[in-house]
């Protein structure tokens, strides 16, 4: 005998069950079991009424659609594959756990990707709600196909040149009102404006000139 048997052997062997405990765990299987066959059985019934809902329903062309009551993930994946075996659209709707349910729709007719949006967001859908949506997207298209407009051009409320007529006349307003061409170096007064030209001999003359006329002006005043 070698090391290992001889420590198996010193080992306490697990205690045998009692004829009672046998067959409670053998109710127990029993139990689970039955509830099985019980649960593929009622999933069985279900699948069966589905299809039969789904052939009775598009026999006629003019069904289009079918929609389920809400249900559990297990049912959902029953109907989608039982549409599919009948060559049917199926597509989920709602809350998991809450509303989800599953609608069923003819090959021939299927849901256009509006439709599909709106209910994904629980939105309603009907034909109202298509016909709106297909007069905003067309408004739409006409407003970008538009040519983008030119601002409009600003018009005073008055004429600033009559403003100033009655002061300094007509004419004079309209010359003022000219645009002035402005000079790189020295604004808008030209320079030739600006330099005096005159000798200083003539210069120094013109201020005795004038001061003479000021004082002959204040003789008079006196």
């Amino acid at each position: 005998m070698d090391l290992l048997d001889s420590i198996m052997s010193s080992m306490d062997k697990p205690p045998s069950l009692s004829e009672k405990e046998r067959t409670l765990i053998k109710m127990q299987k029993d139990v689970i079991e039955k509830k099985q066959n019980e649960e593929k059985e009622r999933l069985k019934r279900f699948k069966e009424r589905v299809e039969a809902k789904l052939t009775s329903h598009f026999k006629n062309p003019k069904n289009i659609m079918l929609k389920f009551d809400p249900m559990d993930q297990i049912q959902r994946s029953i109907v989608h594959e039982a549409a599919e075996t009948h060559n049917l659209l199926s597509y989920a709707f709602g809350t998991d756990g809450v509303d989800r349910y599953i609608r069923v729709y003819s090959r021939d007719n299927p849901p256009c990707e509006d439709e599909l949006a709106a209910r994904r967001r629980g939105e309603p859908w009907n034909e109202e709600v298509r016909q709106q949506l297909l007069k905003n997207r067309e408004r739409e298209r006409l407003e970008a196909m538009e040519p983008i407009k030119k601002p409009k051009k600003l018009v005073p409320n008055t004429n600033y040149k009559d403003k100033y007529a009655h002061l300094i006349g007509q004419d004079a307003a309209l010359k003022a009102a000219k645009k002035t061409e402005s000079n790189k170096s020295y604004g808008f007064v030209p320079s030739e404006n600006k330099r005096d030209v005159r000798s200083i001999e003539q210069t120094m003359a013109d201020i005795k000139a004038k001061r003479l006329k000021l004082n002959a002006d204040r003789d008079e005043v006196k």
